[in-house]
């Protein structure tokens, strides 16, 4: 008898799926591993394998199609079998595959953060998870002068050719950082013509684009929250001037193998998040369930969405493995190359936003977990200390919980307690 071959459920949450491309064609002979085809669910892009060999005889399935779970989308002749006999006998009472014009390219995995690109939709972060670098003080020439720059504001006032002599520092010891160079009256000819340029010729165009697989699941697991789970905030500010320090020392010595800012804070969330079994949980209708390992989720920014791939028992990994694992998972994200169970059971789950310049926000908890973390920019700000007020690198960071499992004040101390660990982040080192 052929074998026919149907849509599989290839996520807990899957109902249907779309035929992204053929890797085989009819007539093609199959055998047992090998894929003959690529899937995209509600999460992800997948491969279909053959299970048995054959040759393929009629394809049900077009390219672009959307198939109900168990819906028929190939069948295949069994060694033996008159191929041609078998594709003229094929007949499908499963619904119609269902055309879609927004077939998502498939690519080829290539290194880490791409997030859309490398790291985000914007910069190669988010894709990459990736937060900002800190400031690495530097000094460059200019005329008879030293001055103190960041190599980042150095770069910029090089490619658009400003005398940074003129430029007034506002970071540590009055080094140069990039907002000095952006805000100087000496840089607003370079402003001025970089805006012209980034304003030049619009990108507006009247269409509708219909929802992926992704988008879908996005907009109804997003719904779903925010209508069922009663969400309260709760923010802080961490001075960042020990971690980035200790971050850049870390670098020197794992260079190429460099650590993120991102990296550090997931291995300080899952270090307090072993203390604060209450906020490592789930709510369901019967019962609170507090799990017994750290699943971290790191929010990743993809060509059509978001992804949420899970490093796996976190409380117990160090910097470095977490850092290895977060880079192989967001470059597989951005490749539409995750498994279901890359993405599935985590505890509890991060979003960083920094490296887009944004200073703090509040995220929107992915169910069924009970909290978020939102991680914002870390900027040079004044503060006071020992009664003098002096710049440091502060980031702000905010907790969305359920608050049907965390108390207000179990949330608050779970912030401070994060805020001690990145204040003091020799422990995040061991």
């Amino acid at each position: 008898m052929p074998i026919e071959i149907t849509m599989p459920k290839l996520s807990d949450t899957m109902t249907d799926g779309t035929l992204v491309r053929w890797l085989k064609k009819e007539n093609d002979k199959v055998n047992p591993g090998e894929n003959i085809a690529e899937i995209e669910t509600d999460k992800a892009v997948q491969e279909l394998e053959a299970f048995e060999p054959g040759t393929i005889a009629k394809i049900v399935a077009p390219e672009g199609g959307k198939i109900p779970v168990g819906g028929l989308i190939v069948v295949l002749a069994k060694p033996g079998e008159d191929v041609a006999a078998v594709a003229k006998a094929v007949t499908t009472s499963a619904p119609a595959a269902k055309s879609t014009s927004t077939v998502a390219p498939v690519t080829t995995p290539s290194a880490i953060p791409a997030p859309a690109p490398s790291a985000a939709p914007a910069p190669a972060p988010a894709p990459s998870v990736v937060s900002s670098f800190p400031p690495v003080q530097s000094s460059s020439t200019v005329g008879d002068r030293s001055v103190k720059i960041s190599p980042l504001a150095r770069k910029i006032a090089q490619e658009k050719g400003l005398d940074v002599s003129r430029v007034h520092g506002s970071g540590p010891d009055g080094r140069i950082i990039k907002r000095d160079v952006l805000s100087s009256p000496a840089g607003a000819s370079f402003e001025s013509s970089g805006l012209s340029k980034l304003l030049s010729g619009s990108k507006l165009e009247a269409k509708a684009i219909a929802l992926s697989s992704v988008r879908q699941t996005i907009a109804r697991r997003l719904l779903q929250s925010k209508q069922t789970i009663p969400h309260f905030y709760v923010s802080i500010d961490v001075i960042m001037d020990s971690l980035l320090e200790i971050r850049r020392s870390a670098n020197e010595l794992f260079a190429p193998n460099k650590l993120t800012v991102t990296d550090l804070i997931a291995r300080a969330v899952a270090l307090t998040l072993a203390q604060f079994p209450a906020v490592n949980a789930s709510f369901s209708e019967t019962e609170i369930i507090r799990h017994g390992t750290v699943n971290l989720g790191i929010a990743v920014a993809v060509e059509d969405g978001l992804v949420v791939p899970v490093v796996r028992d976190a409380q117990i990994k160090n910097v470095r493995q977490i850092s290895g694992e977060i880079k192989q998972l967001a470059d597989l994200a951005r490749n539409r190359k995750l498994k279901a169970e890359q993405m599935t059971g985590s505890t509890f789950t991060i979003s960083n936003l920094g490296m887009y310049g944004v200073r703090d926000f509040q995220a929107i908890i992915n169910p069924p977990e009970s909290a978020i973390l939102a991680i914002g920019g870390t900027a040079t700000r004044p503060i006071v200390k020992n009664g003098h007020i002096v710049p440091a690198e502060v980031m702000s960071i905010s907790l969305s919980a359920d608050h049907r499992v965390v108390d207000g004040a179990t949330g608050a101390e779970f912030l401070g307690r994060l805020k001690v660990v990145l204040e003091n982040p020799l422990v995040i080192m061991l």
